[in-house]
C-alpha cells in the first residue's frame, strides 16, 4: 500500500459551532434578550446565527451540555463595554479559582494566550446560556 501525502483540505474551511438546546424557544429568547442576537435562519429544530464572519447554530436536543469547558467563544473589540452591556442585560459571569485561571468580578487575565495576535495574553469572561452551554468572551491584551 502506498502512502498518500497529507493535504490541507480543511485549511480554508469555515468553522461553525453547534450548541444543543433542550428548549429552543427559551434559548431563542435568551440570545435575543441577553445577547441582542436574532437568528438569520430558522428551521424545525434549529436556529442559525451570524456573528462577524462566523456563524453558530442552536439545535434542539434531548441531551444536555457538560458545561465543563468553553463551547463557544466570542472575540470582541471592546471587552469592558461588552461585559458592562451584557451585565446590564442580565448576563451573570462565572467565577473561577483554578490553577492558571482566576477571575475577579467574573474577569480573568490569562498570560500567554494568543501571542500570534500580537498580544501578551487575553482578558476573558465566561457565562452560561439558558441551556447550560458555557460561552466565553475574549480580547487579546497587547
Amino acid at each position: 500500500m502506498g502512502t498518500t501525502p497529507i493535504t490541507r483540505m480543511l485549511e480554508h474551511a469555515r468553522v461553525a459551532t453547534r450548541l444543543p438546546a433542550q428548549d429552543l424557544q427559551r434559548a431563542r429568547r435568551f440570545y435575543a434578550e441577553r445577547l441582542g442576537l436574532e437568528p438569520i435562519e430558522e428551521r424545525p429544530g434549529g436556529l442559525l446565527y451570524r456573528c462577524g464572519s462566523g456563524e453558530f447554530a442552536l439545535f434542539e436536543s434531548a441531551g444536555a451540555p457538560s458545561g465543563t469547558h468553553t463551547q463557544m467563544a466570542l472575540e470582541v473589540d471592546d471587552f469592558e463595554a461588552t461585559v458592562r452591556e451584557l451585565r446590564a442585560r442580565g448576563v451573570v459571569f462565572e467565577e473561577y479559582d483554578l490553577p492558571g485561571l482566576r477571575t475577579s468580578g467574573g474577569i480573568a487575565e490569562v498570560e500567554g494566550n494568543y501571542p500570534s495576535k500580537g498580544g501578551v495574553g487575553e482578558r476573558g469572561a465566561w457565562f452560561r446560556d439558558s441551556e447550560g452551554n458555557l460561552l466565553g468572551l475574549g480580547q487579546p491584551i497587547t
